[in-house]
């Protein structure tokens, strides 16, 4: 396993400096610069701004500058926020969506499993019509819509949780933005695992489990719950980095100063190191919990070998 790991980390290292490369080209194509929306400055002024950001330079310069910073770790100097570093600002918002994100995960791993196992088992009965109707509702229904309705409900009328992330401190302001963004995970893992189990639960060994005399508890957890999982574990690579980074939406209604509403500060201010930096970010993660999801792979089902 150690000599597949490897492999990959080699195999991924292309993958990241094309998207480097395709994100570098894609900020610098977009109208406008870092420094447009300044008031207007004499021309020699200007000038001196952009020499000293290296702006100047041509592109393929400026890119090759900019990969050699990479790989020291230095992702430069904020053009939006003065003083900052790109390490800095997102060293300052990223535990912030790392907490809201992962508790997000959890919840919707805990309640999209046990959601979809129940489906499952109940195939046919009102239950499974329940939740495979939530899970559609789930699905069809954004999260720009859920948060606000959520807000009114919960913060507005019944007053038990805050409207904002700073209106109040503790666990509570946590409450809102989480269930936000898990229940769109929600929805999605609950029909993931119904269809996964349905499937495991006619296999023949599980057959053999309940001929010998096992409870649906017992065939359930010990012969199909991880078989099952499977399907689950290929959509968490790309689910947990897009939660643990931020959603921009839900970050923008409750006031969260997270990685999503960075990037969009970011964005409208054409701070091209700082789109940058939070692009490689979240291609990294995206590339490691792909990573973690194939090893976890081999331990979950051990059929899976690497070579």
């Amino acid at each position: 396993m150690l000599r597949y790991t490897l492999l990959r980390i080699l195999g991924a290292i292309p993958t990241l400096l094309l998207v480097i490369a395709l994100a570098f080209l894609m900020v610098h194509a977009a109208p406008g610069g870092p420094f447009s929306n300044e008031r207007v400055l004499p021309e020699h002024v200007e000038e001196k701004i952009e020499k000293k950001y290296r702006l100047d330079e041509p592109l393929p310069k400026q890119f090759i500058r900019y990969v050699s910073g990479l790989v020291q770790g230095d992702l430069g100097p904020s053009y939006g926020y003065r003083d900052y570093d790109v390490d800095e600002l997102i060293a300052e918002t990223f535990p912030r969506s790392l907490r809201i994100g992962a508790l997000a995960i959890t919840l919707a791993l805990l309640l999209g499993m046990a959601a979809g196992t129940v489906a499952a088992l109940r195939q046919g009965s009102w239950l499974d019509k329940f939740v495979m109707g939530f899970s559609m509702t789930g699905l069809s229904i954004p999260v720009f819509v859920v948060a606000p309705v959520l807000v009114l409900l919960f913060a507005v009328k019944l007053h038990w949780l805050p409207a904002g992330w700073t209106s109040q401190t503790g666990i509570s302001r946590y409450v809102l933005p989480v269930i936000t963004l898990a229940l769109p995970q929600i929805a999605y893992i609950a029909r993931l695992t119904r269809a996964s189990m349905i499937d495991v639960l006619g296999r023949d060994f599980v057959r053999t489990a309940r001929a010998q005399g096992l409870g649906t508890a017992t065939v359930v957890r010990v012969h199909a719950l991880r078989p099952a999982m499977l399907p689950v574990l290929s959509y968490l690579g790309p689910a947990v980095a897009a939660v643990l980074t931020g959603s921009v939406v839900v970050e923008e209604i409750f006031g969260i100063s997270g990685m999503g509403q960075l990037f969009v500060r970011g964005a409208s201010n054409r701070d091209y190191t700082l789109v940058l930096g939070i692009v490689i970010t979240y291609a990294t993660l995206i590339i490691a919990l792909n990573l973690i999801v194939d090893i976890l792979y081999g331990i979950i089902d051990p059929r899976v070998r690497y070579r």
